[in-house]
C-alpha cells in the first residue's frame, strides 16, 4: 500500500492524515494544539508537526508529503536562517495602519493590478512595512522573509540555507510582492514595505518535488485556502464558503481577478488556476461568543436559533467581535441593534448571530458574482458548518442552496492530495469526489440581509 501524508497547519492546530494512494482512504490521523495569540514562535509549530505525527503513528510507507498553511503570516529569518522574531499572522491587525500607508503611497488600482489585491492588515506585505517603522532593529536583520508554510517545508528538508526556502503559488499570492497574472515576485513592492530587497522563497512548479524528509518526497505545499480546494476536488463553478476561525468564500476560476476595492483579492489556486477570495475575520467565534452570552453550548444554541422566526424579530448582530477585514474595518467592534422587550431572548439572540454571521459571508459571495465568477454549487464547509442552524439558515441568506459535505479535515486531505500529484507526477491535478453530501435549500430572505446593510453602513 502507497501512502501519502497531507498537513494542516492552521491558526489553532496541527492536523496530520495519512491517506492510501490509490483508494484515498484515510489510514490514520493526528493532531496537536497550536498556541494561543496573533504572534506565534514558528518553533511551536514545529514541535506541533512532529507531535500531531506521532499521534497519528508516524510515518511509516509514507511516500510523499505536503504542507498546507495559514495564508499571510510573516516569518523573518537572518543571514542564519534563524527567526528574528515571532511570526505576525493573519488576524494580527496591528498592521492596518501600515496598509493605509502602502494604499496610499501607490494607490487602490495600481495595487490590484500589480498582485490582484489590495493590501489590508492580513497581508505580508503590510507586516513587513510595520516591522520597518516599529521594529528598525529587527528588520535591519532580515535576510529572508517566507509564509508558514514555506518554512515548515523548509524544516522538513533539513535546510539552514536561506536560497532553499520554496513557497506555491496559492500562498505567495496572499504575500502582496507576487502576481498570480504574471507569475512573478514584485520585489519593488517588497523593497517598499521593508525598506530594502530581502531573499524570498523559489515559487515551486504545481506538482514538484521540492525536497525530501529522509526518503520521503516532499511536495509545494499550499495556502489552506487553495489546498481546501484541493481537498473537496472543487472545480471551475464551484463556490466554497468555509466558516472556521476566519470566514472565507472562494472559488476556483480560470481568470485572473484584479478588484480595486480590496474586497477580493486576487489569490492564486494550487493547480495552474485562480481562486478569487473575500475573507471576513468574524465566523466561528461569533457563534462561539453567541453561545457564551447565552450560557449554552453549541449545540443548544443551534437549537435555539432554530426556534426563533426568521430576521428574529428585527434583533440583528453585526458581528465584529475582532474588528473586520471585509469591510476593512480593523478597529470596529461589533453591535446589536432592533433590541425590544419582545425579542430580548437567547433564541432571539442565536438566531441574530447566525443571521449576522452569514450575511457577511454572502456580502462576500455577490462580490465574487459582481466580477462574473460562476456560481454552479456552493460548498459549506468549516466547524461552523457543523451547527445544524447554520446549514438551514445559509440558503435563506446565501440566496443559493448548499452543499455541505461531511466534516472532514479537507486542507491536509487537499495537502495529501498533492502529495499523490507530485509522487505520480502527472500532468493532471487531483480530483477527489466526496462522499456523503447533503443538500439544504430554503426560500431567500432578502430583507433581513437589507436590514443588516443599514445597520452595517454604520458601523463604518
Amino acid at each position: 500500500m502507497s501512502l501519502v501524508a497531507g498537513v494542516d497547519s492552521s491558526t489553532q492546530s496541527c492536523k496530520v492524515v495519512i491517506r492510501d494512494v490509490d483508494s484515498g482512504a484515510l489510514v490514520r490521523q493526528g493532531s496537536a494544539p497550536h498556541p494561543p495569540g496573533t504572534a506565534v514562535d514558528p518553533e511551536a509549530w514545529w514541535q506541533a508537526l512532529h507531535a500531531a505525527i506521532e499521534e497519528a503513528g508516524g510515518l511509516d510507507g509514507v511516500e510523499a508529503l505536503a504542507v498546507g498553511g495559514q495564508q499571510h503570516g510573516m516569518v523573518c529569518l537572518d543571514e542564519h536562517g534563524q527567526v528574528i522574531r515571532p511570526a505576525l499572522l493573519w488576524n494580527d491587525t496591528r498592521s492596518a495602519h501600515a496598509a493605509d500607508e502602502l494604499v496610499r503611497e501607490l494607490g487602490a488600482e495600481a495595487w490590484a493590478q500589480a498582485v490582484g489585491s489590495v493590501p489590508v492588515a492580513s497581508f505580508t506585505v503590510t507586516k513587513l512595512r510595520w516591522l520597518a517603522e516599529h521594529e528598525p532593529e529587527n528588520a535591519a536583520r532580515v535576510a529572508a522573509v517566507c509564509l508558514p508554510h514555506d518554512w515548515l517545508t523548509w524544516r522538513l528538508r533539513g535546510s539552514t540555507d536561506i536560497s532553499e526556502l520554496t513557497t506555491d503559488r496559492s500562498d505567495a499570492s496572499g504575500t502582496g510582492y507576487w502576481s498570480p497574472n504574471t507569475g512573478e515576485y514584485r520585489p519593488d513592492l517588497l523593497a517598499r514595505a521593508l525598506g530594502r530587497e530581502v531573499a524570498v522563497p523559489r515559487v515551486a512548479g504545481v506538482r514538484e518535488v521540492v525536497g525530501h524528509y529522509g526518503d520521503i518526497a516532499l511536495a509545494p505545499g499550499a495556502g489552506d485556502n487553495a489546498a481546501a480546494a484541493l481537498g473537496l476536488g472543487a472545480r471551475v463553478g464551484d463556490v466554497v464558503v468555509s466558516i472556521g476561525t476566519s470566514g472565507t468564500v472562494f472559488a476556483v476560476s480560470d481568470l485572473a481577478t484584479a478588484e480595486a476595492t480590496g474586497t477580493v483579492a486576487g489569490f492564486a489556486d494550487a493547480t495552474g488556476r485562480h481562486l478569487p477570495l473575500v475573507c471576513t475575520l468574524n465566523a466561528a467565534r461569533v457563534l462561539d461568543a453567541a453561545s457564551a452570552m447565552a450560557g449554552v453550548d453549541l449545540d443548544e444554541l443551534s437549537r435555539l436559533a432554530l426556534s426563533a422566526p426568521p430576521g428574529a424579530d428585527g434583533l440583528t448582530l453585526i458581528p465584529y467581535l475582532e474588528g473586520e477585514r471585509t469591510p476593512n474595518l480593523p478597529d470596529a467592534a461589533g453591535s446589536i441593534h432592533g433590541l425590544r422587550l419582545a425579542n430580548a431572548t437567547a433564541a432571539h439572540l442565536a438566531r441574530a448571530a447566525v443571521e449576522g454571521m452569514l450575511c457577511g459571508l454572502a456580502d462576500g459571495l455577490d462580490a465574487l458574482t459582481e466580477l462574473g465568477v460562476p456560481v454552479g454549487r456552493v460548498l459549506l464547509i468549516g466547524g461552523g458548518a457543523r451547527s445544524e442552524a447554520v446549514r438551514a439558515v445559509a440558503p435563506s441568506i446565501l440566496g443559493y442552496p448548499v452543499t455541505v459535505p461531511p466534516p472532514g479535515e479537507y486542507v491536509a486531505d487537499g495537502a495529501a492530495a498533492q502529495a499523490a500529484w507530485a509522487l505520480a507526477g502527472s500532468d493532471d491535478p487531483p480530483r477527489r469526489v466526496t462522499q456523503g453530501t447533503e443538500t439544504y435549500d430554503g426560500k431567500p430572505l432578502p430583507e433581513i440581509r437589507e436590514r443588516y446593510h443599514e445597520f452595517r453602513d454604520r458601523a463604518a
